[in-house]
């Protein structure tokens, strides 16, 4: 398990963490190498059931319902990121306009694959259906650092 690392002036951010305090990451992000094949396309923060859950940014809300019977909240961010929250009860409705840090809902047990009592899966994507580009959350957060490597040179 690690922590989300600091993001240096969160303050200054768009966005933070849907969970307070900030969470720990028990399942990272593995996006797959095509679109249609498995992997895990948000990561997942530990967490207790009933907990609140709070919109990582301001937006709109764009689903609050049941997917395959788990209770989700999708919010729609003005910068194009729609970000998702599984299994939360929702204690917002489609259309609202919720402001960064604002509670959305209340986590649920019962996150399939979660090692621990409970957990939030986070999502972000760009685009909808086949236009989808999944995204890793924690970047919203500042959390992910860019490593280059370098080019390896030709024997001589």
């Amino acid at each position: 398990m690690c922590s989300t690392p600091p993001a240096g002036d969160a303050a200054s951010r768009p966005y933070s963490a849907p969970l307070s305090p900030r969470p720990t990451v028990v399942t990272g992000f593995d996006a797959p190498e095509k679109r249609w094949q498995p992997g895990h396309r948000g990561v997942d923060f530990a967490a207790v059931p009933g907990v609140t859950v709070s919109a990582a940014g301001a937006g709109r809300v764009r689903f609050a319902g049941r997917v395959a019977g788990r209770p989700v909240v999708s919010v729609q961010h003005p910068d194009g990121v729609i970000t998702t929250y599984e299994p939360v009860e929702a204690t917002v409705d489609e259309g609202d306009h919720v402001s960064r840090g604002e509670p959305i809902g209340t986590l649920d047990a019962g996150h399939p694959g979660c090692p621990v009592l409970a957990c939030l899966h986070w999502g972000a994507r760009r685009g909808v259906g086949r236009d989808a580009e999944y995204l890793n959350p924690l970047g919203l957060l500042g959390a992910v650092r860019v490593r280059l490597k370098p080019l390896e040179k030709d024997p001589p």
